[in-house]
């Protein structure tokens, strides 16, 4: 089984969602993040004062899949998140040893 989290910009989620949703992939974890990597944040003016902005506001999104999906996942979520522009973030796979069903006690890819 494998983890894939993908950071993407905010108003790309319910377009990631609904894509996942179609390619069989259901179930995710959602968070409001906030970070920077190459973009390093931008500058805003506020009451005539410019500022840094150095934390640009991201969502992440945790799934976990069997590892046969996860070519199917991964390209999914690049086609959907990408706009070609920079800040379109980026995604990460790990393993994951054990999953387990807190109701049932069923384990692995039937507790996905």
């Amino acid at each position: 089984m494998k983890k894939i989290e993908a950071i993407i910009k905010p108003f790309k989620l319910d377009d990631v969602r609904e894509a996942l949703s179609d390619a069989g992939i259901e179930g995710m974890t959602v968070t409001e993040v906030k970070g920077f990597g190459r973009q390093k944040g931008h500058t805003e003016l506020y009451r005539g004062a410019e500022y840094m902005v150095d934390f640009l506001p991201k969502t992440k999104i945790e799934v976990i899949i069997p590892d046969d999906l996860l070519d199917l996942c991964v390209e999914t979520i690049m086609d959907t998140a990408r706009t070609g522009k920079i800040g379109d973030g980026k995604i990460f796979v790990t393993s994951v040893e054990k999953v387990i069903r807190i109701r049932t006690g069923e384990e692995n890819e039937s507790a996905i």
